[in-house]
């Protein structure tokens, strides 16, 4: 097994919080790779002994964060039928939204390129499939994939409603108006 070094670590965190500090007042296409370095007192060719360019941070960064969010979704499995699990996936997601709040409006608010709602279907994608798959008793005519689709749409549209808006309706409202959409039957398609 591979020892990680923590140094390493350390200085990817340290570019990660910065290149997500330069973005909530700088649109990314306009970020140079100079600019992370100074602002992060790191040396370029500290950069780039860990990312090729601002392009692979971002990436590699984003990764994490999707990371950390199917950690948060995997808290989900004591959900005896769909309704149950579609209003605690919104609810694990908005607590993750909660928890990095910054790293979500810095991303969205200067940067309207669509890598965070890529990263957030994604992991829904995961998470949803694979709860679909482990059913024992799915005898849907409709595909995983496709239900798994049709519900990511709405949850990351919602979450990210929320983000935009959240001082305009707090997460018990937004997850009692989601109670009254979603319906009870789900599991009966």
């Amino acid at each position: 097994m591979k020892k990680t070094d923590l140094r390493v670590i350390k200085t990817k965190n340290i570019l990660y919080n910065t290149l997500i500090d330069i973005m909530r007042d700088k649109q990314f296409e306009d970020i140079k790779v100079s600019d992370i370095c100074e602002k992060a007192l790191v040396n370029r060719s500290t950069f780039y002994a860990h990312f090729s360019d601002k392009y692979e941070l971002f990436s590699s960064y984003i990764g994490s964060l999707k990371e950390s969010l199917l950690i948060e979704l995997d808290k989900n499995k004591s959900i005896t039928n769909s309704k149950e699990y579609y209003m605690e996936l919104i609810g694990l997601f908005f607590n993750h939204i909660m928890e990095k709040k910054d790293v979500y409006k810095a991303i969205m608010r200067q940067n309207r390129n669509s890598i965070i709602m890529d990263m957030v279907y994604n992991a829904f994608s995961e998470d949803i499939t694979k709860r679909i798959e482990m059913e024992e008793n799915n005898n849907s005519e409709i595909p995983a994939n496709f239900v798994a689709t049709f519900y990511i749409g709405a949850i990351a549209s919602v979450g990210m409603e929320w983000l935009i808006n959240a001082n305009k309706n707090n997460k018990k409202e937004f997850l009692k108006y989601l109670d009254i959409l979603i319906p009870d039957n789900l599991d009966k398609h």
